[in-house]
């Protein structure tokens, strides 16, 4: 295929066809999967790759390729009878194996098992959200790179999506946002097809999309005939156009609604719901093949349509290309490309371990009483300015979360979309489309992306923290006001909960840190991180220092560590967060009486159970008894078999913080009393 051309190859329909033939013969071999999506967006998928898709087959990870994202996953067929026929290392043997143990055609897409697949995708709405996420970054890496003559970081993002994405409350979230942003290289393409799961969708789902998206300051193409590849191209065309030159003086994101028909070629089950997610059946797979004029056995493509759908030489030549303006850019501008390459490998400053461990060493000698939140401001005022690629923000909590640094500049776009850059985004109320977006900033590369809220208002973000979890991508959480520490804000917004909650979902490391050290060395452990997100959760009221010996800091790393220990205690403290300083206090009080104690501060429990059993035996030593303390739910603490734990298995209260802890009995006195109980006194 030749790039770019707006004009249709002579056999766009066999082309559209072999799509189709690919997923329902992959689907009925499965007996599962979603046949219609991809047998409806054939000719739209074939409008985006043969004429305008820029990539390179042989390399998927080509910093300046396009972005394509199918945000209505279900349909991954569509996808990968792409990347096969595309001529990615995808071979015919993994369609056959679609939706097999250990294929490379899993269900749904799945970044990282996949080439080719720039997210996972699946629940509805994160995939349009994960796309505004890469064409903000695009945008951002273009200002902040290209030069006059050296246009480095230059790509649009495509995204299809059908009526579920649409439905999902996080699709006006994000693209609410695409449209404030004026991320005018965003093109979506919407599968109009009118049919859910349940039927036909005008039952439930009666919204008026062009309004709709006119109203959230995007261009809107269309209704247009999705079947008509030609028009599907022109409409991409037009909308390319507008992403470099704008429409009506401005720059804007475009949709493209493409009326369909789901299930298209099949005699009996197009426009039906039975077209959504069940096998055609043999006898209607030959209906189909006799009515698209398809001849050829299951799996199987002519030679012909093989070279046509073959984009492996424009694909090398498109990046050959711009392989040499990289060559000719890094001569002209040698610090600015060696600052490239390393944010797109996705590498900290080589000096970050060093200055970031001297900032833990300052922070242990100052011994600071702060609430954790504020000493996350703190690291990030020293790691902020000397970690280029640090994209902050925060859910209309700026304030409260301390997401910003000293002299940040606030990312502003104007109404006629023009950018004034900044690395730290307010996102407004919309908890859940930040955190889809942060993944797809992450995807795209080139940002470390980090972002506030309250740590209650987690449930709202639970899901696309799954997902960054499930794809290993680093994102960092900032959730704060994590106890009823918050005070008179009352039971709604002081999470009992939540800790617990967030530290159930593999792989995401969770930091509940007890003072300002232990939360620079959080901080350290997120970042240098490169295989998954981090949460951290950070109090509102000030905590006393704990961590006085910068050699601790190494242990303070491993999640858990003797804070404090008598020579062959009797009894273990152990306590997260805030509860860290009753831990201490309560042993001094223990220790007067003469029992020996040992303090064990447990900052990440996630990240402890990956240490050592000879390092988790030394922390906890075996036959010692052991009392767990934290303000929230107790049941999370059994698993490390204490005797006892306090904490509160119940909602809060609005009040002072101070008279909560008393009321709930998250006391000293209450510490002590439990111990006492323990070892029989």
């Amino acid at each position: 295929m030749q790039f770019p051309s707006s004009e249709l190859p002579r056999n766009a329909t066999a082309l559209a066809n072999a799509i189709r033939a690919l997923a329902m013969d992959a689907v009925q071999k499965a007996n599962s999967g979603h046949p219609g999506m991809p047998m409806g967006m054939a000719e739209m998928a074939t409008a985006l790759w043969a004429c305008h898709l820029k990539h390179n087959p042989a390399n998927p990870n080509w910093a300046d390729r396009d972005r394509f994202v199918v945000s209505n996953g279900h349909g991954s067929m569509l996808l990968y009878s792409l990347l096969h026929l595309a001529g990615y290392n995808l071979p015919i043997e993994e369609l056959k194996n679609f939706r097999q143990l250990h294929s490379k055609t899993p269900g749904h897409p799945e970044f990282g098992m996949t080439p080719g697949v720039e997210t996972t995708t699946g629940p509805l709405g994160q995939g349009i959200t994960n796309a505004v996420g890469m064409a903000l970054a695009e945008r951002l890496l273009a200002a902040q790179f290209n030069k006059p003559g050296f246009d480095l970081v230059d790509h649009n993002t495509y995204v299809f999506l059908g009526d579920g994405c649409l439905m999902e409350g996080i699709s006006h979230e994000a693209c609410s946002l695409a449209g404030v942003w004026g991320l005018s290289k965003l093109i979506a393409l919407y599968d109009d097809n009118g049919i859910s799961i349940d039927g036909q969708v005008d039952a439930w789902f009666r919204d008026d999309t062009r309004k709709r998206f006119d109203a959230y300051g995007w261009n809107v193409i269309g209704p247009i005939d999705g079947h008509d590849a030609d028009a599907v191209a022109k409409a991409i065309a037009q909308a390319r156009q507008w992403a470099v030159n704008g429409q009506f003086g401005r720059l804007a994101p475009t949709i493209i609604i493409c009326k369909t028909h789901i299930g298209k070629g099949s005699p009996n089950r197009a426009n039906t719901a039975k077209a959504h997610g069940e096998a055609l059946g043999d006898e209607e797979i030959a209906l189909t093949r006799k009515a698209i004029d398809w001849p050829y056995a299951p799996f199987e493509i002519p030679d012909e349509l093989k070279s046509a759908w073959d984009g492996r030489a424009a694909g090398a030549k498109r990046e050959g290309e711009w392989n040499e303006l990289f060559d000719r850019y890094a001569k002209a501008h040698p610090q600015e490309a060696a600052e490239f390459k390393r944010r797109m490998k996705g590498d900290l400053p080589k000096d970050f371990a060093e200055k970031t461990q001297a900032l833990i060493k300052k922070l242990a000698g100052d011994n600071l009483t702060v609430a954790s939140r504020k000493a996350s401001q703190i690291v990030l005022d020293d790691i902020g300015p000397r970690v280029p690629g640090m994209l902050g923000g925060s859910a209309d909590l700026t304030g409260s979360n301390l997401t910003n640094w000293k002299g940040v500049a606030s990312l502003r776009v104007n109404t006629k979309g023009e950018l004034t850059p900044g690395d730290h985004i307010n996102y407004g109320v919309r908890e859940f489309g930040m955190a889809a977006i942060m993944n797809g900033v992450a995807l795209h590369g080139g940002f470390i992306p980090y972002g506030g809220t309250f740590l209650t208002f987690s449930d709202y973000s639970r899901n696309a923290i799954r997902m960054a979890a499930l794809m290993k991508i680093r994102v960092v959480h900032v959730f704060t006001h994590d106890s009823i520490g918050l005070g008179e804000d009352g039971p709604t917004h002081q999470p009992v909960e939540h800790p617990a909650s967030l530290r159930l979902i593999p792989n995401l490391h969770v930091w509940r840190p007890a003072d300002a050290v232990e939360t620079a060395v959080a901080w350290k452990s997120a970042l240098e991180r490169r295989d998954g997100p981090s949460a951290l959760l950070l109090s509102r009221q000030n905590l006393a220092p704990q961590v006085c010996d910068p050699a601790m800091a190494a242990d303070v790393a491993k999640g858990a560590y003797v804070l404090a220990s008598d020579g062959r205690p009797q009894i273990v403290l152990m306590a997260t967060g805030s509860e860290v300083a009753l831990a201490m206090q309560a042993s001094a009080r223990l220790r007067e009486q003469g029992v020996r104690v040992r303090v064990v501060s447990v900052p990440s429990t996630t990240v402890f159970d990956q240490q050592s059993v000879q390092y988790k035996d030394s922390v906890l030593p075996f036959g010692v008894p052991r009392v767990a303390v934290e303000a929230g739910v107790t049941d999370f603490w059994w698993k490390y078999q204490p005797d006892a734990v306090l904490g509160l298995d119940r909602y809060g209260e609005s009040a002072p913080a101070g008279e909560l802890f008393k009321y709930f009995g998250i006391t000293v006195d209450s510490l002590v009393e439990t111990a006492k109980a323990v070892l029989g006194q």
